[in-house]
Order: structure tokens, then sequence, then C-alpha cells
């Protein structure tokens, strides 16, 4: 499945909030949707399962009208909204039967997702009574249940220790693998690289970048290298590179890497055989990737970072 948002604005009043924006999800690819705080990510969502109507534009599903109630949806909000008084296993029962799941099956799904994240023992407790890492597994079980075709998830790391976070990772990852459409939207850059193939980054009503997150990389990099050294210490590998090739830039990276900008001026191989030829034992030589969170506080910019 392609999921397109196609040209989509929308307005409270006299205030735009999205103006115009686009981009696709393709299932079998984790997409991570990004923005800081009022970028407009949750109003996009609202719009996008109908909870909202957007003033123009169109969510399309394989070139198709999209319609929310046509798919069996999973959706974790940033702000959770379960019943801390009710059982666990009847309100993920609940929540099942509501994404379209008979009684039986909605029994099976709720029970394997208790299972899947260890709380059996819990099973028949109030939700109150669990922990608030617990209480965030429940919340994850409620969005999984009934296998749904669309999974949008929105800060679900949030309150997992990182043995959890490992196992949730572990059902994105399958959910993925067996062709699902994942929407995945966090503050948590970290968790974002290693679970999203794609990025949509949001700034204000408007799509900053969109693509391949490894292009992305890539691209952002700008063609500078890196260099790290194991018997050389970064000061000096920086100022021995400076005399022998004066027209390139240099910068320190993580306080132990060298980023070099050739300029096109000298190519790789030059590089690597003035390093072999200090005898510098090399731990990483190639193309320079900025971090996700490097290239987000580039494109948010200023004092806005």
């Amino acid at each position: 499945m392609i999921l397109e948002v196609k040209d989509i604005k929308k307005s409270y009043g006299e205030k735009e909030i999205l103006h115009g924006i686009s981009f696709k999800v393709q299932s079998g690819r984790a997409m991570g949707f990004l923005g800081r705080n009022g970028a407009g990510k949750s109003t996009t969502i609202r719009c996008m399962m109908g909870v909202f109507r957007q003033n123009s534009g169109q969510f399309l599903i394989d070139n198709k009208e999209f319609k929310p109630e046509d798919y069996r949806i999973g959706y974790l909000p940033e702000e959770r909204g379960m019943y801390l008084k009710n059982k666990v296993l009847p309100q993920l029962v609940y929540f099942a039967r509501l994404r379209g799941g008979n009684k039986e099956d909605s029994i099976r799904s709720a029970k394997e997702w208790i299972h899947f994240f260890g709380l059996d023992d819990y099973s028949n407790k109030p939700l109150e009574t669990l922990s608030k890492g617990n209480q965030q597994k429940i919340q994850i079980a409620q969005a999984f249940v009934n296998d749904p075709d669309i999974l949008i998830l929105d800060e679900p790391f949030s309150g997992l220790d990182p043995v959890n976070a490992q196992i949730f990772k572990n059902a994105i990852a399958d959910f993925v693998q067996r062709g699902k459409l994942v929407i995945f939207s966090s503050h948590q850059m970290s968790y974002v690289e290693e679970v999203c193939d794609d990025i949509c980054l949001i700034h204000s009503g408007d799509i900053l970048l969109t693509g391949s997150l490894d292009d992305i990389k890539r691209e952002r990099g700008f063609g500078k290298l890196l260099f790290k050294g194991e018997n050389v210490k970064v000061n000096e590998a920086d100022t021995a590179i400076k005399q022998a090739f004066p027209e390139v830039q240099t910068e320190i990276f993580d306080g132990d890497s060298l980023v070099i900008d050739t300029k096109s001026q000298y190519s790789q191989e030059d590089l690597l055989r003035f390093i072999t030829d200090k005898g510098w034992t090399i731990v990483r030589f190639g193309m320079f990737e900025p971090s996700l969170n490097d290239i987000f506080i580039s494109l948010v910019g200023g004092e806005e970072a």
C-alpha cells in the first residue's frame, strides 16, 4: 500500500496550520513523522483519521480516496486514553472489537499481546494498579490488537526501559516485514534512526524534507569525509591534514573524529594514502553522515532548535 498525503491545507478560523503539505508512506517501510511541538503533526494525523476535515487536499491510498473505516487502524496517541479503573484484558478486547474483530478473535489477540509484554499476571487487574511502565505496555498493546493494517505510533517509547524498548522495536520490525503501513512520531531521534526507513520533517505547517533516511543522511553529509584513528589524537591529525592539504576544511566531531571537507580538490584516495603513510590505525574512514538529530537541528535552525 502507498498512502499519499496530497496538498493538505487546514485552518482554524483565520489561522492556517497546514500550508499544503504533501508526502507518501509506503507499506513495508516505517516512516518517521518528525517535528517540534506545534509543527502540525497531530493536526495532520487527525485530518487523516477523519477527526478533523481539511480545508483542501486529499488523502489517497493506492491512488484511491482513503477512507479510515475501510481499514483496521492501530493508533497510539501521545496523550494516553485508556480506562484506569477497568481491568486490562476486558478493555483490550473492547478496543479490538472497536477495530472490527469478532469476540473470539479479539480475546485471542488481547491475550497474545498481554503475553508478549509479559503481563499475564495483570490480565484481570485494573489498569491503575500497574506501574507506569506496565501501563505504557498495555497502551502499546491496544494499538496492536486485531492485527491492524495501518499502525500510527506517537511517542511510543515514553516510559519504557531498555529491555522493553527492544521488545517493542522487534514488534514494529515484524509489522514492517509483514508489509504493514507504519507511521512513527517521536522526539527521540535515536529510536527513529533505529526503527524508520523513511522520514518526513514538518515545521510550522510546511514539509522541510521527506524521503529515504539513508539518502537524506548521505545528501546532508555534503560529500564530506570522516576519519577516526586509534593511535593518533584528533588534534594532531587535524593539524597534520591541514598542513598537507591547505585547502581542506576540517571540524572535530564527537570529540574523537575529524570531518574533512575536501572541496573536491583532493580525492578520498589522496587522504587515505596520507593517513596510511602516517601509520595511523584507522577505526573509521569514509563518507560523513550526520545524525538525524544534527539534521533536525540544522533545519529548524537557530534559537528555535
